[in-house]
C-alpha cells in the first residue's frame, strides 16, 4: 500500500510540474478533396520538459507527427516519433517545418470548420484544442491573419 502510494504522488507531482504547459495557435488548412491535411500549433513548455507523444481527432483516421525537409527542389517528409518540448521553450508546429499530418480524413476540411485534436503528452497528459480551418495555402491561424 506504502509503494502505491508513493507512486500516485510521484504521477501526480510530475503531472503538476508539466501543468503550465498549453497548447494555442491552432488552426488547419482546407483541402481538394479527402487525402491527407495538416494542422499546425504551437506548444508552449511549462517548468519541466515534455515529449508530445501522439495526437488523434474525430476527422482522420490516423494524425502523424512529421517534419519535411527540402533537399534540393525535393520535399522529403519523415514520420517522428516524438516532438520535444523544452522547459519554458515554444515549439512551433508550422508550415515547411514539424507539423500534424491528418491521415486518412473522413470527409474533406473545409474553411469554416474546426478540427477537434487531442494531444497526448508523456508529463502533461492530454489536451484537447480545436483547430479552425483556413483556406488552401493559410500560414497562420484566421483569428490572426484577420486581427486589426
Amino acid at each position: 500500500m506504502k509503494h502505491a502510494l508513493i507512486a500516485i504522488l510521484s504521477l501526480t507531482s510530475i503531472a503538476a510540474q508539466a501543468a503550465d504547459l498549453t497548447v494555442a495557435d491552432a488552426f488547419s488548412r482546407a483541402t481538394a478533396g479527402a487525402g491527407p491535411g495538416a494542422a499546425y500549433l504551437t506548444i508552449h513548455g511549462g517548468d519541466a520538459p515534455d515529449r508530445l507523444l501522439s495526437v488523434r481527432s474525430p476527422r482522420a483516421a490516423s494524425v502523424g507527427l512529421h517534419t519535411m525537409t527540402m533537399d534540393g527542389a525535393v520535399m522529403r517528409m519523415r514520420q517522428l516519433d516524438g516532438i520535444d518540448v523544452p522547459a519554458g521553450a515554444t515549439v512551433k508546429l508550422a508550415p515547411g517545418s514539424p507539423h500534424l499530418m491528418l491521415q486518412g480524413l473522413k470527409a474533406p476540411l473545409k474553411p469554416g470548420e474546426t478540427v477537434p485534436l487531442t494531444l497526448t503528452f508523456q508529463k502533461a497528459g492530454e489536451r484537447h484544442v480545436e483547430a479552425p480551418v483556413g483556406p488552401i495555402g493559410a500560414t497562420m491561424p484566421r483569428t490572426a491573419a484577420h486581427a486589426h
